[in-house]
């Protein structure tokens, strides 16, 4: 995507974010073409130095974005950050409830400098009982169920991925968005708040929903019946696992006439799925010994050519060589502080064809800030100044 092509040029962001739900709103934002500065204290983001499972966090959600470091225990640094703020568009912050108010950084604040902020909270709950309470991408999938139907019966599992952290930043986008649409007519911003355990009962409402409609309690994904006849990860001759979805009569046809299945296709009692589903005791058998004599290529290729959904089970990094990622420009060049390159994936959108880019890399910490502020009108000898008295740091 063109400089000059970027849907939020021109909106400032200042984000005061940590880990992984408020970092995401921003660089969706970013990526989007926002001018977007992270807040950190003056010892940079505590998430930087994280290891673990946390250790992908900063490189993954930090791009597109200048950094400043602020003391916000000195009076000057808020004075500072509520400067940077009441020249901004839109201000993300995910701390704990009460946090941001303490500070004197709560948006009844702020938006008497800043009638027209578009101020993002990015909190454990929405209003209600639960609201005080601090919560984690972990703590709401076991509340909100989706951990009961990630793992088997008596053993409840997180997803693999911080799924609740990343998609309640993505509705914090679209409320974002939405906020900004509707200043366009008002003039005016808004307290936008997401959350992850309303997030989470968003995820799992398929499930309420199935209960609903079939009178009967959804057991865990790992041990489900299967809605179709063919849903399955079947092995090939070299032990390689690849998964194949039939989820139609017409896909039954194709995959049928592809594998020369005969004696399922002129069978009028598979040839509905509900039909079908009722044979899997017959259906399932004959293809994991079909699909044994294949190779992974060959079986994958077939599977192409009838059209029907299928698989390989890859490991994450395996994407950073596959050749639809690589060739489509799904993978930015992301330049880590250690110095050392990693692909890492960029927005899953296109506009007019074109995927969003990297045009900033990730800052080390302060770095863009003289930059981003200077085009806020913050006064250059007023930085200097802070900077010497230890305040901020900002390159």
């Amino acid at each position: 995507m063109s400089e000059h092509n970027r849907p939020l040029a021109g909106i400032k962001v200042v984000e005061f974010t940590h880990m992984v739900m408020g970092p995401t709103v921003g660089v969706i934002l970013g990526d989007l073409g926002a001018d977007v500065i992270k807040v950190e204290p003056l010892q940079g983001d505590n998430t930087r130095r994280l290891k673990g499972s946390g250790g992908g966090y900063f490189a993954m959600y930090n791009r597109n974005k200048s950094s400043v470091c602020i003391d916000l225990k000195d009076p000057e640094g808020i004075a500072t950050a509520k400067d940077i703020v009441s020249r901004s568009d839109i201000m993300i912050e995910n701390f704990r409830p009460g946090a941001m108010d303490k500070l004197g950084l709560g948006y009844e604040v702020l938006k008497l400098d800043n009638p027209g902020l578009i101020y993002c909270s990015l909190k454990g709950f929405l209003s209600g009982p639960y609201e005080h309470r601090t919560a984690l991408d972990e703590v709401t999938q076991m509340m909100g169920g989706l951990a009961y139907m990630t793992g088997l019966p008596d053993q409840p599992m997180r997803a693999g991925s911080s799924v609740i952290d990343i998609t309640g930043g993505m509705f914090g986008v679209i409320g974002i968005l939405a906020a900004l649409q509707e200043r366009h007519h008002s003039g005016e911003g808004q307290h936008i708040t997401s959350s992850l355990f309303e997030t989470t009962a968003f995820m799992v409402g398929q499930h309420i929903a199935q209960q609903g409609v079939l009178g009967e309690e959804p057991p865990p994904m790992s041990v489900r019946r299967s809605a179709w006849s063919v849903y399955d990860i079947f092995t090939s001759k070299e032990g390689e696992k690849v998964f194949v979805g039939v989820v139609s009569d017409s896909l039954w046809q194709r995959f049928c006439a592809e594998f020369e299945l005969t004696e399922f296709a002129d069978n009028p009692e598979m040839e509905r799925n509900n039909d079908r589903v009722k044979h899997r005791d017959t259906i399932i058998p004959h293809l994991k010994a079909l699909f044994a004599q294949m190779s992974k290529a060959q079986l994958m290729a077939r599977l192409d050519s009838a059209g029907v959904p299928f698989a390989p089970i890859n490991k994450p990094i395996d994407l950073v060589d596959d050749p639809h990622m690589l060739q489509g420009g799904g993978l930015m060049d992301i330049t880590l502080n250690t110095g050392e390159n990693i692909k890492l994936p960029g927005l899953p959108l296109e506009f007019n064809g074109q995927k969003v880019g990297l045009h900033k890399d990730l800052p080390k910490p302060g770095q863009g800030a003289r930059e981003h502020l200077e085009a806020l009108g913050i006064n250059e000898q007023r930085l200097t100044e802070l900077v010497d008295a230890g305040v901020i740091i900002a390159e």
